[in-house]
């Protein structure tokens, strides 16, 4: 944490000193290496809280952990926005890195968690150990295609939800509010909430139970193109989404960080989180040419029956009653 906290202060200060008219191959060599060294962060601080959480635990930290992410992100984009035409992109930068010591601040402050397992020794061990230990379990395979597909009819909806609330009719400021304002909202109180459920109701039924709430909120915007323009359920469409989608990936991530073996946090998470990106990427390059053959309550239908595989493999990955324990004890060799 504390090396790619160090990394980023220094390479996002230098990134605000390059003129792009004079020097745009470093400046894209020095974006590049902020892109390295923010998600090795992010992989690291997710083997942190894997590490740092008990299992019971992991629901709610998750949920907390996925907001304070979602508001550094708001804070430091706002903080951008408002200075810089007062002081200008170089000291903009200046700014954004320094806020960077907070992270590093907070990384002298706490310690490394005593995870009670015996650290890699050798470089075959870090390297190879993470995909052997995984790909040896009895369910891996069946992990990777959960991974994929339990969010897929989510991520097909969201990349078509700007051009569809657009088509409909309303304006790009209504947009903005009613999306950027009160959805967000929503997905900061669906993250939160989340965890809080997770708690009573464990992983394995809270995935359950939020997966079907994200397939009939995908569904409701198909409510638009039987009543038309209408601000009050365009927003009540919007705030269940986003709602539900917090729900969702804060029981996602949390499932996804039982499935890790803590000799192997950070590797194996990274493997999962990388995964988790593909359905969203893919699915995107298809979903216009659905619309234009479907329509648009033809899409946002197929989208929420897309969401029936990753339900179905819920049977083998986290069945219904499961325990935390469970669900890590399931997926082991010989399970």
């Amino acid at each position: 944490m504390l090396m790619t906290q160090i990394c980023l202060l220094i390479l996002i200060a230098a990134m605000g000193q390059f003129d792009p008219t004079k020097s745009l191959k470093m400046m894209a060599v020095v974006a590049f290496c902020i892109a390295i060294f923010s998600a090795s962060q992010d992989i690291v601080l997710d083997a942190f809280r894997r590490e740092y959480l008990t299992d019971e635990e992991l629901g709610l930290g998750t949920g907390i952990w996925m907001n304070a992410w979602r508001f550094g992100m708001f804070a430091s984009t706002g903080t951008a926005f408002l200075l810089a035409d007062s002081i200008g992109y170089p000291a903009v930068h200046l700014v954004l890195s320094l806020m960077m010591s907070l992270g590093i601040i907070t990384t002298l402050l706490v310690s490394e968690p005593d995870t009670g397992v015996r650290v890699p020794q050798t470089l075959q061990e870090t390297v190879i150990g993470p995909f052997r230990e995984f790909f040896g379990r009895g369910g891996a395979w069946w992990v990777l295609a959960f991974i994929l597909l339990y969010k897929i009819g989510d991520n097909m909806a969201g990349a078509m939800n700007i051009p569809f609330i657009l088509k409909m009719g309303f304006s790009k400021q209504e947009y903005f509010v009613i999306v950027k304002g009160i959805g967000m909202l929503a997905l900061f109180g669906g993250a939160f909430l989340g965890g809080i459920v997770m708690i009573r109701l464990g992983i394995a039924n809270s995935l359950w139970f939020f997966g079907i709430l994200q397939a009939v909120s995908t569904a409701g915007f198909a409510l638009l193109v039987i009543f038309g323009k209408n601000q009050a359920l365009l927003t009540g469409i919007v705030a269940f989404e986003f709602l539900a989608t917090g729900l969702g990936q804060a029981a996602y991530a949390s499932y996804m960080a039982v499935q890790t073996n803590k000799r192997f946090t950070a590797t194996q998470y990274a493997m999962m989180t990388s995964l988790m990106a593909i359905p969203g990427t893919a699915a995107a390059a298809v979903t216009g040419y659905m619309v234009e053959f479907l329509g648009w309550t033809g899409f946002y239908t197929a989208c929420a029956l897309a969401a029936l595989p990753g339900m179905l493999l819920l049977l083998r990955v986290a069945p219904w009653g499961s325990s935390n324990e469970d669900i890590d004890a399931n997926m082991r060799p010989g399970a």
